[in-house]
């Protein structure tokens, strides 16, 4: 028996135990090994006319016996001698791949770097033996071992070269099913998912039970990767085929971009957008992130910081051969090169949902539909940081023209004189237009952006003007009033100075203020807000748990031209106890057309009642 060259027992068992966070890796750690001991014959090949195989000959092999349990994995690579054999496997954390990768030619990728893969297989295996014969040897060595006490070599027969490593899996425990993996549909399922872009055949013997017992060799994995193509290689149809295969949706995507970049991190895009949101999106189970890999092996199924939450929604994936990986192979470890390939990946993602946006606004209306308020939440998060990202992919109804716009398309059709980009908070575009805070806005020629979701307004909000025009909410404190206008309310306030103070008084708390409005024509009543807290904030506010939400500081306009109005001038005089009840029902009214509500029903219905006899 002799002894690994390193602090053995207690590296091995750092390599078993706490390098991996999932058994099933050991199966890509494997097939890696046997794809980097491949490109090593195929690369001699290219110099050494006595490597007579083409590059259809080679292959890699899986082998399941259940009943001995065992999993055997074979390939017709380079080999290893007896040297080869203590040298790689004999010393931990020595990688013959990492020496081979200087001398390689551009269109071998080796996978292998660090030299611990392999001793994956210890968590899985109670016992592993590695045969192999190198390339023009005549001998071939059996390499064995049960863990970190040790390994031996000595010399055996096999008939070609290659190695072949046979895996003896542990027995089921209360707390691990090591049987799935002499499972041979599992083994098929871990091939498809970490190594289906292995350059190299991978083979396996299927069995059926059916009347007949039938052996049928497949071969497990696709081998090129779609992305690896040529774009003039392709169509639609192969785009769209790969996108529902792989993410396992029924519809086409809405944009499709795949594209390669180069510099401090070379890589190839291939990224989705769906066109239908998936049931849990916007819900905490939903996982975001694109799937990484290096050199057609898959390193991270969701690696999520390649993606910002605002396009969560975008599925795909990155192949790059430059990635600084930890020691398993399962973490990046440079955080720069993650953030250059978001920023780069952002950034396109942006261009493509402008451009679908510009040249197919149907489809953009329609992804818009279903994403949207992603983007919206982007606006809203990081304090307005997104903006100049976010802000031409938003749409809002437009209620002049009853239609979707953008903030350019809205500042675009402003006629001469419009300060502010207005907008109204209400569950719909239809309820918007029945608002009353809306007549002298609308009367004025102006449109009115309707906001119908409850992150629109904070993102306005964060986002405060576009193209130097700032957002005004129709209810807000502030009109875009002319001087005859501001003139005319304010002699219409001050004429009803006393009348004010007394039904501003018989409100009490209710409302911070009661004032003649500008911007009614027909309604009677209406409510708005003082300060940047509006009445739809505060609704949403509300809804969320925990402290007390904030009050929006609430203005009672009354319509000084309408009759309601005259009315209650009148009981000033007259009846002041009938006013306090006019002026509670009108301001059960305005809660009423906000969708706020009742402070007190039944006060409220006594009132009609009194109003009735």
């Amino acid at each position: 028996m002799r002894q690994f060259k390193t602090e053995s027992k207690r590296i091995l068992d750092l390599m078993i135990n706490s390098v991996y966070t999932h058994k099933e890796i050991f199966l890509r750690e494997l097939i890696s090994n046997a794809s980097d001991a491949i490109d090593k014959l195929y690369f001699r090949s290219l110099t050494d006319d006595s490597v007579t195989l083409t590059k259809d000959d080679y292959r890699i092999t899986i082998e399941i016996d259940k009943e001995a349990r065992i999993l055997r994995l074979s390939d017709n690579g380079c080999g290893m001698d007896e040297n080869a054999l203590n040298e790689n496997l004999g010393v931990i954390a020595h990688s013959g791949t990492l020496e081979f990768k200087a001398d390689k030619p551009s269109d071998i990728e080796p996978i292998g770097q660090f030299g611990v893969g392999f001793y994956s297989a210890f968590m899985v295996s109670r016992k592993v033996t590695v045969l192999s014969r190198a390339f023009g040897a005549e001998k071939a060595y059996l390499w064995e071992s049960k863990g970190a006490d040790g390994y031996s070599v000595r010399e055996a027969e096999k008939s070609s070269h290659g190695t072949e490593i046979t895996l003896f899996i542990k027995e089921d425990t209360e707390d691990e099913n090591y049987s799935e993996f002499l499972d041979q549909y599992r083994i098929s399922g871990l091939v498809k998912q970490y190594s289906d872009y292995i350059r190299y055949p991978i083979t396996m013997d299927f069995t059926t039970t059916d009347k007949d017992t039938e052996v049928e060799n497949r071969t497990l994995n696709s081998m090129v990767p779609l992305w690896r193509k040529n774009k003039s290689e392709l169509t639609a149809e192969d785009y769209n085929g790969f996108y529902k295969g792989k993410f396992g949706d029924f519809s086409d995507p809405a944009f499709t971009a795949h594209y390669s970049a180069e510099g401090a991190v070379s890589y190839t895009a291939l990224l989705f957008a769906p066109s239908q949101a998936p049931y849990n999106f916007y819900s905490r189970e939903y996982e975001k992130g694109l799937q990484l890999y290096a050199n057609g092996v898959l390193i991270m199924d969701r690696c999520a910081d390649l993606l910002p939450d605002y396009f969560s929604f975008v599925r795909g994936l990155i192949d790059s051969p430059d990635l600084s990986l930890n020691i398993s192979r399962e973490i990046l470890q440079h955080d720069r090169q993650l953030k250059s390939m978001a920023k780069s990946i952002e950034k396109k993602i942006k261009n493509e949902l402008s451009s679908m946006l510009e040249n197919d606004r149907e489809k953009y209306e329609a992804f818009f539909k279903a994403f949207g308020l992603q983007i919206k939440f982007g606006l809203y998060n990081g304090f307005g940081a997104n903006a100049d990202t976010l802000k031409d992919l938003v749409l809002f109804h437009s209620m002049a023209g009853d239609k979707p716009v953008t903030f350019k398309e809205y500042v675009e059709k402003m006629p001469e004189g419009q300060e502010y980009l207005y907008y109204v908070c209400a569950e719909t575009p239809a309820k918007a237009a029945l608002l009353p805070q809306t007549e002298r806005i609308r009367e004025k020629g102006y449109d009115i952006l309707c906001l119908t979701e409850d992150v629109d307004e904070f993102a306005l909000k964060m986002l405060r003007a576009y193209d130097e025009k700032e957002f005004r909410s129709v209810s807000s404190d502030g009109m875009n009033l002319s001087d005859e206008e501001k003139e005319l309310q304010k002699s219409k306030s001050d004429e009803n100075k006393d009348l004010l103070t007394f039904l501003k008084e018989s409100l009490g708390e209710k409302i911070s203020s009661v004032a003649v409005s500008a911007r009614l024509t027909k309604h009677p009543v209406c409510l708005t807000t003082e300060g940047e807290l509006s009445l739809e904030m505060e609704k949403v506010l509300s809804q969320m748990p925990g402290a007390d939400a904030p009050k929006a500081k609430r203005v009672l306009e009354l319509n000084a031209d309408h009759a309601v109005f005259a009315a209650m001038r009148s009981l000033f005089v007259t009846d002041r106890e009938k006013l306090k009840v006019y002026i509670n029902l009108l301001y059960t009214q305005a809660l009423l057309i906000e969708g706020l509500p009742v402070d007190d029903p039944v006060a409220f219905s006594n009132d009609i009642c009194s109003l009735m006899v």
